[in-house]
C-alpha cells in the first residue's frame, strides 16, 4: 500500500495543507510534520506528548481539532476501535487492520487480502460507501 502523503518536507506540507483549504498555522504545521514524516497509526495523546516534547505549547483542544479537521479534509483516517480508542492512520487509501489488544498496535492489512461477500440488504436510499474491517488480536 503506498500514499502519497507521506514522507513530506515542511514546504511541501504547507503546501499541502493550502491545496485542502487549510490555513497552515504554526501548530497544524507542527501536528503534520510529526503526522506526515512516515506511515503510521498514532492517537491524538500520542501526537500530543510527542509535540509537547519537542517544546511546542499546543493544547488537546488544539490537536483534536486539527486531526479532526485532516480527517475532514482527506489527509488522515479515524480507525476507531471502540468509542474510547481513536487511531489516526496516515494512510488513507482503503485498507483494513489488525488490532492487538495486548500491546494497543494497529497494523495494515491490504484491502485485496480480505473479501467481503453477502453483505446485508441495506437501507432504502442508501448505498456501501465503505467497509472496515478490525480484527482483534491478543499476543499468545
Amino acid at each position: 500500500m503506498k500514499n502519497s502523503m507521506n514522507k513530506q518536507t515542511p514546504k511541501s506540507i504547507q503546501q499541502l495543507l493550502q491545496e485542502r483549504g487549510i490555513t497552515p498555522t504554526q501548530q497544524r504545521l507542527e501536528i503534520a510534520n510529526f503526522l506526515f514524516s512516515k506511515q503510521q497509526h498514532v492517537s491524538a495523546d500520542q501526537i500530543l506528548s510527542t509535540i509537547k516534547l519537542e517544546g511546542s505549547p499546543v493544547s488537546k483542544a488544539t490537536v483534536y481539532n486539527t486531526l479532526g479537521l485532516f480527517a475532514y479534509k482527506g489527509l488522515l483516517r479515524e480507525v476507531i476501535i471502540d468509542p474510547n480508542k481513536v487511531f489516526y492512520d496516515t494512510n488513507t487509501e482503503h485498507h483494513h487492520h489488525f488490532y492487538n489488544t495486548s500491546d494497543s498496535s494497529l497494523i495494515d492489512i491490504d484491502s485485496n487480502d480480505i473479501a467481503i461477500s453477502n453483505i446485508p440488504t441495506l437501507p432504502d436510499g442508501t448505498d456501501v460507501e465503505s467497509v472496515d474491517v478490525i480484527i482483534k488480536v491478543s499476543n499468545k
